[in-house]
């Protein structure tokens, strides 16, 4: 039963340490008004920020009518995406960008899930068992993360709202954690990783 108990608070210490270590700091800035939203302009655009202070930090996320997005400028090109994943709602605006035959993925911190900048498109490494020698070969799950239209004008990042009349597998969790449902997503991740 002590040896539950002791394994129960590791587990817990790790969540905590996880937590405070993807919510801390990381080559980012979040810019919102103080309505709490990015500032939209008489076009219907939102501004997201400044040119220049996005490409320094890389990336930035801003809520667009309580939704969260994460803008990242990579490799001379700027994407928009749901911030959070569209497998468990990991924080994109965390992972890491990496090259997958010649596309720009963010890897999702908590999974490991790829997902293209460029268009959302979920990949997978995955093999044809009926080829003579099967090779692993990224793949495409479809398109699955909300993807945002960026444009820049005089120096300003802007984004384009939504379409939501076309659903996407992120827009589960874009609408959790708009709904205050950070401390229930919290809570799930915790029983999780104490079991």
């Amino acid at each position: 039963m002590l040896d539950l108990i002791i394994l129960s608070l590791h587990f817990f210490i790790c969540f905590l340490i996880s937590i405070a270590i993807w919510c801390g700091p990381k080559d980012m800035e979040s810019h919102t008004s103080s309505t709490g939203g990015a500032e939209t302009e008489p076009d219907g655009l939102i501004f997201i920020g400044k040119e220049e202070d996005i490409k320094k930090s890389q990336r930035i996320t801003a809520k667009i009518n309580g939704r969260e997005i994460v803008v990242f400028y990579h490799e001379g090109k700027f994407n928009a995406l749901d911030s959070r994943c569209y497998h468990e709602g990991g924080p994109l605006c965390h992972g890491e960008i990496e090259d997958i035959n010649g596309q720009a993925c963010i890897v999702c911190p908590w999974h490991k899930f790829r997902i293209t900048l460029e268009t959302g498109e979920g990949l997978y490494e995955g093999i044809n068992p009926l080829e003579p020698t099967p090779t692993p070969k990224w793949q495409s799950k479809g398109v699955k993360q909300r993807i945002h239209k960026v444009t820049i004008d005089n120096g300003n990042v802007y984004v384009s709202p939504p379409d939501l009349s076309v659903s996407f597998d992120s827009d589960y969790f874009a609408d959790k954690y708009k709904n205050g449902g950070e401390l229930a997503m919290g809570k799930q991740s915790h029983s999780e990783a104490a079991e």
